[in-house]
């Protein structure tokens, strides 16, 4: 009698449980938190207002790069893309993707574009230019989701990036996961450790005090925990990016970002 009972119930028992994880699922969803939400009201305020906001130099720079003729094709970003920058809303939610069996981060794809289309030189990663044209480009998706899905054709490097992100490293013995997952929210040195959503880069940093790309803030963490850094616009940082990205997914983009 117990035994039939309990069958008859199984696929109720079945439905909440599953009403239950996807609850759960619901409400880590929701926890997540842009370190935006971290800083001083001075300081979301530098953030939204364009008249504050030092980054919109590097806009206004990049957008004059979008029109520029270069290259042995005498071609400009503008003469494929348009001169507005319009065309580019999403794109930086999607990225890092794969092209061409390859998998690239936004500043990758630019110089594709550079080398392979209009025959120039490709840009030095962390310079004026190339942080001017990935900023211009990214703030055409100011307010949408990242979208970055796990795919058939990023699924090993989606599971590479995951290990960089979980595994320790450096002297000190620590993982991306021990701060920014385990410790999100408490303190070190007197700030906030933030969850580490990448979702206003590039961003100004006011102890830079100039625009720096993700890959740098990671190289910053790295060095930080004594660790060999990886090398700008290497595999393994498109892979960590791509875990980063795919972690943010369905967070607004908040590029131009600023951070203390």
């Amino acid at each position: 009698m117990f035994l039939s009972t309990c069958i008859r119930l199984l696929p109720i028992l079945v439905m909440l449980v599953g009403t239950n994880f996807s609850f759960a699922s619901e409400v880590l969803k929701d926890s997540r938190q842009s370190s935006y939400q971290l800083m001083t009201s001075e300081n979301q305020a530098m953030q939204d207002d364009p008249n504050l906001n030092p980054a919109l130099f590097w806009v206004m720079d990049g957008h004059t790069l979008w029109k520029e003729r270069l290259g042995q094709k005498n071609i400009a970003c503008a003469s494929c893309h348009g001169d507005s920058g319009q065309k580019m809303a999403g794109v930086a939610t999607r990225f890092p993707k794969v092209q061409n069996g390859r998998l690239q981060t936004l500043e990758g794809q630019i110089n594709q574009c550079r080398t392979s289309k209009q025959e120039a030189s490709a840009l030095a990663y962390e310079s004026k230019e190339l942080l001017a044209l990935t900023t211009f480009v990214a703030a055409q998706s100011k307010g949408l989701p990242i979208d970055v899905q796990a795919t058939s054709q990023n699924r090993k490097d989606l599971q590479r990036g995951r290990q960089f992100f979980n595994d320790r490293m450096g002297q000190l013995n620590l993982s991306c996961a021990q701060c920014h997952q385990e410790r999100a929210g408490l303190k070190l040195g007197g700030s906030l450790i933030p969850q580490g959503h990448p979702t206003a880069y590039p961003i100004y940093r006011i102890e830079w005090q100039t625009m720096g790309s993700l890959q740098r803030r990671l190289r910053n963490c790295m060095s930080g925990v004594r660790a060999k850094q990886f090398e700008y616009g290497s595999t393994e940082m498109a892979q960590l990016e791509l875990f980063l990205m795919w972690r943010a997914r369905g967070m607004p983009l908040e590029t131009p970002g600023v951070r203390p």
